[in-house]
């Protein structure tokens, strides 16, 4: 059984896969945050894993293609659980006949 990660280990994750994707488009820190017209210290410290704003995160995501990320976050509900709470279930048995012979 996996322990949940810290939030600590888990900045430092994204920060280190921001980083790396960075590195693949072959981008320098200074031009990704010319183009996500952002600070060259919010690129620093969001690859540091040391926090930015949420705002910084997606323009950052939006400048490296990878926004789609953010709508695995909070995925579109289809159905809330109030809606589930009014719907009627269907009967998964046959009841019993009062007064009927059993074969």
């Amino acid at each position: 059984m996996e322990i949940a990660k810290s939030v600590f280990e888990l900045e430092k994750e994204i920060g280190q896969q921001l980083h790396d994707l960075r590195l693949r488009q072959n981008i320098d820190q200074r031009e990704l945050a010319k183009r996500a017209g952002i600070a060259l210290n919010a690129i620093k410290n969001l690859e540091k894993g040391k926090g930015a704003t949420i705002t910084s995160l997606i323009k950052v995501l939006r400048t490296l293609g990878r926004d789609e990320w953010l709508a695995t976050l909070a995925p579109a509900v289809s159905i809330s659980p109030m809606q589930m709470l009014k719907v009627k279930h269907v009967r998964q048995r046959a009841s019993k006949g009062r007064g009927a012979a059993h074969v």
